[in-house]
This record gives structure tokens, C-alpha cells and sequence, in this order.
């Protein structure tokens, strides 16, 4: 585990697990978003990241490839199917961070509707966002709200949810994010939420979500 503004430690690796129904993922995101077979890392990393915020149907890489339409789980997921595949020296990993939201916290990122679904007390939320090997660098990628910034392609993007504690994914990262939306989370507080996040008066400068 590592505070805010720390990667995990490098220490672990995971798998190469990234398939979408033990499929390639590469052609079929191409087409989807419109890109080139000679697209680069940053041209994949900013179509997912253009691509809207909100839960599919089926809650997946594939859900979110199919609908074009994804939170953090399943933004991160497809791009780390991508990634593992067509660029497998980037090594991509999911981290979960446990963090703290208040409702300041909230109508300061996310405005008025989201603001409205948090207690006065504040709830407790697990946000995955990934990191990436660049030029022998791990660099975090952030890409949960298409509002969200760019990728400059080459240093570190801000964790949307900001500050909290953050949780190595294993060889199963939505068990294991599972489970700590389970030890640490109510979800009656945490899902209205997570579907104010998803409304279009919602605004995300900073971000965070399912």
C-alpha cells in the first residue's frame, strides 16, 4: 500500500491476463474509435479517454467496448487489455485507492448533483486508475471522465479521486476491488453516487468513479 502521490510497490507484478472474452481487443477498439493500425500509445490512451462516463450494461472491458461507455473499472480494463496486448512492454497494472469523499470534496470536482448524493459525514469510495513502463519510468494513467486531462504522453497523470491508499490489483482485479468496496464502502450511500456521477449536470474537473 502506498499514500497519495505514491505508486505501489514494484515489488509485484500481474499477470498478463488482459483479454475481452480471451479475444484481441486491439482490432476491435480501432474500429470503434476510428484510429489507425499505426496508432501510438497516447492516440489509444486518449480515444478511452474520450469515451463517455457511465456504467454498461455488462460491467466489463467488453461492456465498455461494446456500449463505448465505461467508469474507472472498465475504462482501465479495456485499456490494459489493449495495452498488454498490442504493447506488452508497457506492463500495464490496475491500482484500487480506498479514499474519502465529502461533500465539499465533491461539489468542488464534480458539482451540484454529485455534491447532493454525499452525506454530511462523507462517504468512503474505491477508485482504479492504472500505471504504465515508459522510458524505464512508471507513470500513473488516469483517463476515468473524458473531461478529465490529457496525456501528454509521457509524465504521470493526476489520480482523479485524489489522496487516499492505494491496493496492488492482482490476478483478479475486480475481486479484489470487489472486495474492498466490501470492507470499506456502504453501498446504499455509495451507489447514488456513483449514478450522480453519471449525469450530464455532473461536471468533472477532478475525478473519481466506479
Amino acid at each position: 500500500m502506498a499514500g497519495a502521490g505514491c505508486l505501489p510497490s514494484l515489488g509485484w507484478r500481474v499477470a498478463i491476463w488482459w483479454q475481452v472474452d480471451n479475444g484481441p481487443v486491439w482490432q476491435s477498439l480501432i474500429a470503434r474509435a476510428g484510429l489507425s493500425e499505426d496508432a501510438d500509445v497516447a492516440d489509444v490512451v486518449e480515444a478511452v479517454r474520450s469515451m463517455p462516463y457511465g456504467r454498461p450494461v455488462v460491467r466489463s472491458a467488453q461492456g465498455a467496448l461494446a456500449e463505448w461507455r465505461g467508469t474507472c473499472s472498465t475504462k482501465h480494463a479495456l485499456l490494459a487489455a489493449v495495452l498488454a496486448e498490442h504493447w506488452p512492454d508497457t506492463e500495464p497494472r490496475l491500482v484500487h485507492r480506498v479514499y474519502r469523499c465529502m461533500p465539499e470534496d465533491a461539489g468542488r470536482r464534480f458539482g451540484p448533483v454529485a455534491a447532493a448524493a454525499v452525506p454530511e459525514e462523507g462517504l468512503w469510495d474505491v477508485h482504479r486508475y492504472m500505471t504504465i513502463e515508459l522510458n524505464g519510468n512508471r507513470v500513473v494513467i488516469d483517463i476515468t471522465f473524458p473531461s478529465g486531462p490529457s496525456w501528454d504522453g509521457a509524465g504521470s497523470m493526476p489520480v482523479a479521486c485524489g489522496e487516499g491508499t492505494d491496493h496492488a490489483a492482482g490476478f483478479d482485479p475486480d475481486a479484489d476491488k470487489s472486495a474492498l468496496e466490501r470492507a470499506h464502502c456502504d453501498s446504499s450511500v455509495r451507489e447514488p453516487f456513483i449514478s450522480a456521477l453519471g449525469m450530464p449536470e455532473t461536471t468533472t474537473g477532478d475525478s473519481a468513479g466506479e
